[in-house]
């Protein structure tokens, strides 16, 4: 596996979605979980702090909930990326107002990108990634293997 270039992890039939959503469009994810709780249903999500009660109150879906974003929840959903505990990512942010924590928005967003996890930034692209077949099937995704990377980062510095 160390030579390898690349490592493909499986996404199996059972999801594990991360839902986040910042203020102004907290009450669009909740009504798009609550129109779509049949399919989520069978799926194990999580959410930062108040998307995640709010998704869990409104459509009685269960919902881990981690932090609030501002309070380490968007690191927590990025550390379960790379622990591989997360398939994908539907994350509503408002692109019309300023995010006081901008910086770990986008530290979880390049960590998704970095391992290869869909992710959904408006209710279009989350309606196309949950009535895609791959909701109905494994998915494998091919991620660069790091630990390669590092082991011939290492010896280039010898």
């Amino acid at each position: 596996m160390l030579q390898e270039d690349y490592v493909t992890f499986e996404i199996g039939k059972t999801k594990h979605i991360a839902l986040v959503a910042h203020d102004g469009k907290k009450k669009e994810l909740v009504e798009w979980c609550d129109h779509n709780k049949e399919i989520l249903k069978a799926h194990f999500l999580c959410g930062t702090g108040t998307t995640a009660r709010l998704i869990a109150e409104k459509t009685g879906l269960p919902v881990k909930g981690y932090n609030s974003g501002p309070l380490g929840g968007d690191q927590q959903i990025g550390a379960k990326i790379v622990e591989g505990q997360i398939d994908f990512m539907i994350f509503l942010w408002d692109p019309l107002e300023a995010q006081p924590h901008d910086p770990d928005v986008k530290a979880l967003l390049r960590i998704a990108v970095v391992y290869d996890i869909p992710i959904a930034n408006n209710l279009a692209t989350a309606d196309f990634m949950l009535h895609s077949r791959y909701m109905e099937e494994g998915y494998s995704r091919r991620v660069e293997n790091f630990q390669k990377k590092v082991q011939d980062r290492v010896q280039s510095m010898k």
